[in-house]
């Protein structure tokens, strides 16, 4: 029998593995890639008697594949937050998915591992940009204001090396991020012991100094549009510079468009803190977009698409 976990290369899927790991303990095979890399389950073999789990990816973006895997006999746990379409209903399927936008994949686990792990949940909702959510999970954990500033420091810098175009342009294949969080049960000694978030969070700072000092393309009352260029930077900031946006101006949308080098634009889209809605929306318009409620994306937005996006943008959040 194989053991296969799959999941986001984000802060939210590599918290959801660890908390998973840390009160079940196993070997297994390893399947992830930047954050934007989602259709990861075409890459999984498996067979009769495999347990597969599955975190913090669009059931909608891996139906076919989830469908084979069941059909070949493998047991499958999925655990996800984003908008699923129809979900299976099979004797070796077990899902954990929930797509209210206060919650992310890392707090569905927490739930189903009864707490167990809850700290890691926070770094990960932090990383989400889930504040609030963050705050009232750890509410039983008694941190002060500086310890929780600690852990979303944590929470964003894994989210931001989850961004990119290619494993290229990270600093840590997120496999291997994992592998380095795996001997810490404290995210706390992880921060003060851990050369990989010494790294992140320098490259953290220096790459969002470079993204505030960018004046936006298009504002109005409702929403911002951002672009950004085809630089390795820009790709890893794009998506936590969205976040912060949103955090800075909670009653706007927020568009980030970074350029791509062989043409068009990877789309982070952050709806208004104050509503977290119509992201997914706007985003499934186009045809690599997709998401959930309060952020999506587009993996591809063509030039000659440009103008629909920005319409369609305004349409919405007016």
């Amino acid at each position: 029998m194989a053991l296969i976990d799959v999941f986001n290369g984000d802060a939210d899927g590599i918290c959801a593995l660890h908390q998973l790991r840390l009160v079940h303990p196993a070997e297994s095979e390893l399947v992830t890639g930047p954050k934007r890399d989602i259709s990861l389950l075409k890459r999984v073999k498996a067979q009769a008697g495999d347990q597969v789990t599955v975190l913090d990816i669009a059931l909608s973006k891996n139906r076919e594949a989830l469908d084979g895997l069941l059909e070949a006999g493998a047991q499958v746990r999925y655990f996800d937050h984003h908008q699923p379409g129809d979900i299976p209903v099979h004797p070796h399927f077990e899902p954990h998915i929930d797509t209210d936008a206060n919650v992310c994949t890392s707090l569905l686990v927490n739930q189903y591992l009864g707490g167990k792990q809850l700290a890691w949940a926070v770094v990960a909702a932090f990383g989400d940009n889930l504040a609030d959510a963050a705050r009232q999970a750890a509410l039983p954990l008694g941190w002060s204001t500086d310890q929780l500033a600690h852990l979303q420091s944590l929470g964003e810098c894994l989210n931001y090396n989850g961004y990119g175009e290619t494993l290229d342009d990270l600093f840590f294949d997120p496999a291997e991020l994992y592998r380095q969080l795996r001997p810490y049960a404290d995210p706390f000694a992880f921060i003060a012991e851990s050369a990989a978030y010494q790294t992140l969070n320098t490259g953290y700072q220096s790459d969002m100094a470079r993204a505030v000092a960018v004046n936006a393309a298009e504002t109005r009352a409702s929403g911002r549009i951002f672009m950004l260029p085809a630089e390795k930077w820009a790709r890893r900031i794009s998506g936590v510079f969205g976040n912060q946006l949103a955090v800075e101006s909670p009653t706007q949308a927020h568009a980030v468009l970074t350029a791509k080098a062989d043409g068009g634009y990877v789309v982070s889209v952050r709806a208004p803190m104050v509503a977290k809605s119509g992201a997914d929306t706007l985003c499934s318009q186009f045809e690599t977009g997709g998401g959930r409620k309060g952020a999506a994306g587009i993996n591809h937005l063509p030039e000659a698409e440009l103008g629909r996006f920005n319409a369609a943008f305004f349409d919405i959040y007016r």
